[in-house]
Formats: C-alpha cells, sequence, structure tokens
C-alpha cells in the first residue's frame, strides 16, 4: 500500500478540534501526522480548495444481502456508499434469510473484507423477524455483530425487545429501535393527512411513529439502559426524545435528509420514490426534526439507504416502500442545513461522522493519530445535479433525482486506499 500525503486540505474534524488549513500524511492505513507543510515519501493529492473530513458513517443501511441482490448487494452498496464520501455503514438484517444467525453474519463480514466500505452487522432481535422467539445476543456477538434490531418490522413483543435491551449493553452492542405501531399504520402508504385524502390513498398516521417512540423510551427509562431510535420524522417523536433526554433518559435519535429537506406534498407526483417508511411528513413536521437537528436532540443523521429496482417502483401504490440515499446524504445536509445558514459545517460533520461513530462504539469519526485513514475529500460549494444514471449503487430509486445541490465528495479515502476518485 502506498502512503499518501494530502497536501492544502482544509481540515474539518470536530472530534480533533481541527478547523483549518492542513496536510495529512498516511501511513500502512493509517494516521501518521496532521500539520501544516508536511513533507515525506508519500504519493501526493493535492487537495487545495477541498475539505477533507473523516469518513461518514452511515448508521443505516439496506445493502439486500444475501437474497435480495438484484437491487443491491454488498460490493455495489459499498460503492456508492464510497461515492457519497460513507466509509462505514451499518447493515440492517431484513435479508433472506435473516441476519438472525452467525453463519449470515459471518458471509456479510466476509463479503465486505474487498468492499469500498467498512460493513457492521446489526443483526435481528427476534428469529426471522417475527416477534416471537429472541435469537442467541452471544452467538451474533460473537460472529461479528455489533448491533441489534429488527428494523424493517418493530418488535412488537415488548418483553423480547426489553429483553435485548437489557442484555444488549452487557455484551458491548447497540439496540437500534425501529418505532412503529403495526397496528395503527395497517394498510398505510403514505402520511395520514391533507395529501392522502387528495390522492385517495390509505394514510399512515404520525401516531403510528410516536407511539413506538414512547414505548421504546419507556423501556429505557424503566430500565435505565441505552436506546437508539431510527429514522425520526415527526414532530411529536422529537419532542419525546427532548424530553426524555432531558430527564436523563439514555436515547440517542437518528433522521433522514429526506425528513428535513421534503414534504409529503412531493407524493402528489404520484412517484413511489417518494414513498418510504416511515413516510414523507408535513412541513410543521420538517421544521421540528430540523429544530431537533439544531438543539442535539437528535444526535445523528443517516439515511435508511433501501434500494429498489425500477420494476418494483413503478406502481405507485404496490410498490414497496424505501429510497436510496448514500450518494446524495452530505450534499442534501450542505444544501438545506449548511448553505441556509442553519448549521455549521462542523456540525453536520459530528451528525454524519462523529456521532454515528460514537453511537456505535467503532473506530470512525476521527482523524487522531494512529486512526485509521477513512477522509474524504469534499468540495462544498459545488453544484451539482442528481443524474439517476451517474449512480453508483445498482438500484436509483432516489427522491433526489433532478434536484440541484451543493457539495460534491471528490475522493474518498479507505484505510489509506483511494475507493472513490471522480474523474
Amino acid at each position: 500500500m502506498n502512503d499518501l500525503l494530502i497536501k492544502n486540505a482544509f481540515v474539518v474534524s470536530p472530534a480533533d478540534k481541527l478547523n483549518g488549513k492542513y496536510d495529512i500524511l498516511i501511513k500502512d492505513g493509517k494516521i501518521a501526522e496532521v500539520g501544516e507543510d508536511l513533507n515525506g515519501e508519500a504519493e501526493v493529492i493535492n487537495a487545495e480548495g477541498l475539505y477533507a473530513i473523516p469518513g461518514l458513517v452511515d448508521m443505516h443501511v439496506h445493502l439486500r444481502d444475501p437474497g435480495f441482490t438484484d437491487k443491491e448487494d454488498i460490493i455495489s452498496g459499498c460503492k456508492a456508499a464510497a461515492a457519497g464520501g460513507v466509509t462505514s455503514v451499518l447493515a440492517m438484517p431484513n435479508t433472506n434469510p435473516v441476519t438472525d444467525n452467525a453463519k449470515t453474519v459471518k458471509y456479510i463480514l466476509d463479503k465486505a473484507k474487498n468492499a469500498d466500505a467498512r460493513v457492521y452487522v446489526a443483526a435481528s432481535i427476534t428469529k426471522g423477524l417475527k416477534s416471537q422467539e429472541p435469537t442467541d445476543l452471544g452467538e451474533l456477538k460473537a460472529a461479528g455483530a455489533i448491533a441489534l434490531s429488527d428494523d424493517g418490522r418493530p418488535v412488537e413483543n415488548t418483553r423480547l425487545l426489553s429483553d435485548a435491551m437489557k442484555k444488549a449493553p452487557e455484551i458491548g452492542m447497540t439496540v437500534v429501535a425501529h418505532c412503529e405501531d403495526l397496528y395503527l399504520a395497517e394498510g398505510g402508504k403514505i402520511n395520514e393527512g391533507e395529501i392522502s385524502k387528495q390522492l385517495g390513498v390509505k394514510g399512515i398516521p404520525a401516531s403510528a411513529e410516536d407511539c413506538g417512540t414512547a414505548r421504546e423510551i419507556a423501556l429505557a427509562a424503566a430500565e435505565n439502559v441505552p436506546i437508539h431510535i431510527c429514522h425520526v420524522s415527526t414532530k411529536t417523536s422529537v419532542e419525546l426524545i427532548r424530553d426524555a433526554k432531558n430527564r436523563g433518559v439514555k436515547v440517542t435519535a437518528e433522521t433522514a435528509p429526506h425528513y428535513f429537506s421534503l414534504t409529503d406534498r412531493a407524493l402528489l407526483s404520484r412517484d413511489a420514490d417518494f414513498r418510504m417508511n416511515p413516510p414523507l411528513r408535513t412541513i410543521a413536521d420538517v421544521d421540528e426534526i430540523i429544530n431537533g437537528l439544531l438543539d442535539g436532540t437528535l444526535d445523528a443523521i443517516a439515511t435508511d439507504h433501501a434500494p429498489h429496482t425500477p420494476e418494483e417502483k413503478a406502481d405507485f401504490e404496490k410498490a414497496p416502500n424505501g429510497s436510496i440515499g448514500m450518494e446524495t446524504s452530505l450534499a442534501v445536509g450542505i444544501t438545506c442545513l449548511v448553505k441556509s445558514g442553519l448549521m455549521s459545517f462542523e456540525k453536520l460533520v459530528e451528525k454524519m461522522s462523529v456521532n454515528p461513530a460514537k453511537i456505535l462504539g467503532i473506530e470512525a469519526g476521527t482523524l487522531s493519530l494512529g486512526a485509521n485513514a477513512d477522509i474524504a475529500l469534499v468540495d462544498p460549494d459545488e453544484e451539482w445535479t442528481v443524474d439517476v444514471q451517474k449512480l453508483h449503487g445498482k438500484s436509483k430509486n432516489t427522491p433526489f433525482k433532478g434536484r440541484r445541490l451543493f457539495g460534491k465528495v471528490k475522493k474518498t479515502i479507505l484505510g489509506g486506499k483511494v475507493v472513490f476518485d471522480e474523474q
């Protein structure tokens, strides 16, 4: 492996209190030195005019592997990640077979050894995601899983969720919760409200998410154990999490770029690429999601990257839920939060790299000496149009297609190796 010397970058690394122009020397895949006017026997990357940030940590992705590799696989998903400056991903367990056993965990980790991002595994809390029988958490941890979730579905059996939440901290795992009351959500396709009525499509009420969020917070409070809330989309869920944090409950939470940049009015196009679960909500929800990001209620921005084929997405009402997001997440954050003056670039890096790494307990989110040389080089001012034909994953179902965005990833470095280079 060649050593690398990144010259003249504007380094933004909140964990290291770096916010200025520096060089970065990389040796043997690790950060060897960050300073001014560095020299050495190394391949030089001139990063003049670019920001160097720790590689993004997307703590919520669906790589569809094993079982649904026509939509995405571990290798293609990580190519998409690299193109978005993402160097670490947490893969959700709703695969086929479900990631509920050591064999499937090991399959994912083995295949990921040659991928363009580091893949971490969230194994399921219940066998087959059926909320009936617990998985062997010790076996899953020993196989290499770092987190637990039934994402794609909530854990309906509260006893099984509670048991997992109590066991997880003891064995060094993080429970990440899909919060949804399936009885309230049953049959719904989009947010319940003015737009669902206008379209004549059954809606999913915000209360479906809110009731799930309240349950998970109640368990965390009662047992004094941590919980991480996935893909927050509603005003009330933000308020519930804020209140819980103020009471000292060990709760963290993420939202996704589409929840702070789009509303359910996008569904008037009857384009299924705007359908995901939880669904796009109202402007009042969007405003409170942004408030939650700004005041620290929402710790992280993840994508819930959920690839589907064009054929699956062709029918508005029958299409499965989900949208892709790893190649656009940083740019949507820059466009909607930084360029609008709401958030500093440094704070955005915290939400997309530093905080997710802390929540998951992984080695990422830093450019400290000896750390993995996982770095994204970004032009925050470059404006570009999202062209689905130029995306790097297998699926094209992005709600940001055709959108003009600021912030272009120019190079992504994983363990000292350039895995994405915009030519």
